[in-house]
């Protein structure tokens, strides 16, 4: 019996199993690759899972830091152990009660993308008598990469637009509440090779050593962003930059001669990196059909359980394996919802399945549970599983509930799966 079909007999289906070696090595790879210089911060939005965040804060070398984009995520990376302090808030549309939750638990570094944003983090602050410290996130005009998922060079809700800067940030410095300490950069997500990454990042680089000089800005911190690649539901290991070290060394080198010794303090950030190789996602065939000559295999896992992404067009195929034979069919994937948009993998190639077998889905621990359609017609989140070697170390399952607010002097209540 394998791993993957003794814990789906224990825990039902569908089941992630998230391996939390698997995450120890992606940091450790990652870290490897980084100058040493470097700060990590981990994106709770590929994942927020406590035991995957808490596993990236404890163990042997080097430990990340949480990158949140809500009050949720900031209460995940709590419950694994960080302090507020410890925390990157980012986000385009922060809302003043989530910005006065998180001063009052201690987040002091926001990533701002305009001027509004930066007084409603100094609103915030004052009204909590604290100082925040605010990162310009820049929308650089110009990019280096041309492939992977693009993430500036147009206009957008992040960032504020490079050549916007000088004219704001007068106005900017005057602001009480807050201290523009740094820039954020995240010009690309997912960066199809290195060569594309270490294009993108030396831009980063000369472009923020620019802007400092152009601006008279000071940077005390300079996130340049990630890019870092995993594959997404079809097998394949992570990315791998035997150059990225040396290329940054000497790009900062070059623009920010003394950065060893005198700053600014550096990072970059992942998510799918970090935690997508760690899971896989076991679901069972409910049932197989053909339909004018197509075969469709029904799983009880679809995009309520796996699907986030696929309205994006990040998914499809994915890319299974299974506890029955080796003979290969052309079948569309798909899951138990009532929707035609429940679609897995499209004509793709499938072991021979029949109802009961079971199928695994790999590099999935990123952009799972938390990134589907969990709420859609009503079905179990699907329960997830961290494992370290052999051993169980937590069983957990998001469940779904309603929150009652008190009308005409009723009294407020929670009631799990109560339709109105």
């Amino acid at each position: 019996m394998s791993r993957y079909q003794a814990l789906a007999e224990r825990f039902g289906t569908p089941l992630y199993v998230y391996d939390l070696d698997e995450v120890d090595a992606a940091r450790q790879q990652l870290f490897d690759a980084l100058p040493e210089e470097f700060t990590l911060f981990y994106a709770l939005k590929a994942n927020p899972h406590p035991g995957l965040v808490r596993a990236l804060r404890e163990g042997e070398g080097r430990h990340c830091r949480p990158e949140i984009s809500s009050t949720g995520e900031l209460e995940s990376a709590l419950a694994a152990g960080f302090r507020g302090e410890d925390c990157l808030y980012t986000g385009p549309g922060k809302t003043p009660g989530e910005l006065a939750e998180a001063i009052r638990l201690g987040v002091r570094v926001f990533s701002t993308d305009s001027v509004s944003d930066v007084r409603h983090v100094a609103a915030a602050a004052l009204a909590n008598g604290a100082t925040a410290d605010c990162l310009l996130r820049v929308n650089s005009a110009t990019a280096s990469a041309t492939s992977s998922i693009r993430m500036t060079g147009t206009p957008s809700q992040f960032g504020f637009d490079s050549e916007t800067l000088a004219g704001v940030l007068p106005e900017l410095r005057t602001i009480a509440g807050v201290r523009i300490t740094g820039m954020h950069f995240f010009p690309l997500s997912n960066a199809k090779d290195e060569e594309s990454l270490v294009g993108e990042f030396r831009h980063t680089i000369e472009l923020a050593a620019r802007l400092q000089d152009e601006l008279d800005l000071p940077l005390r911190f300079l996130d340049i962003g990630g890019g870092f690649t995993v594959p997404y539901a079809v097998p394949g290991g992570r990315g791998v930059y035997p150059k990225l070290r040396g290329e940054l060394a000497a790009a900062l080198d070059t623009h920010f001669p003394q950065w060893r010794t005198e700053g600014p303090e550096l990072a970059c950030e992942s998510g799918r990196y970090l935690v997508g190789a760690s899971g896989t996602l076991v679901a069972s065939v409910s049932n197989v059909k053909v339909s004018r000559g197509r075969k469709f295999v029904i799983l009880d896992a679809g995009i309520n359980t796996f699907g986030g992404m696929s309205g994006l067009g990040r998914l499809l195929p994915v890319a299974v394996g299974t506890e029955s034979g080796e003979c290969v069919e052309s079948a569309s994937l798909v899951g138990p919802l009532c929707t035609p948009g429940d679609i897995l993998g499209r004509e793709i190639d499938l072991p021979a399945l029949a109802p009961g077998d079971l199928v695994t889905i790999p590099n999935a621990g990123a952009y799972g549970p938390t990134a589907s359609l969990l709420m859609f017609l009503g079905r179990p989140a699907p329960t997830e599983v961290v494992v370290r070697g052999d051993a169980v170390l937590s069983v957990s399952r998001i469940e779904h509930s309603r929150s009652y607010a008190a009308v005409d002097g009723t009294s407020a209540h929670t009631a799990a799966g109560e339709a109105e």
